[in-house]
């Protein structure tokens, strides 16, 4: 996993990697990422669903 940092319209990023040569990452910025924590154990359920 590589995790970077960068810049959207003036607003901060995290961009997340399975690798150096992924060609879709996953990015989001600060208010998604608020939302994610608030929603972590539900996103966590989510993801280990058969």
């Amino acid at each position: 996993m590589v995790v970077e940092f960068g810049e959207f319209k003036g607003n901060k990023m995290i961009i997340l990697k399975r690798g150096e040569d992924e060609k879709f990452p996953f990015s989001f910025g600060k208010n998604k990422a608020r939302m994610i924590v608030e929603n972590f154990d539900e996103i966590k359920r989510f993801a280990e669903e058969e």
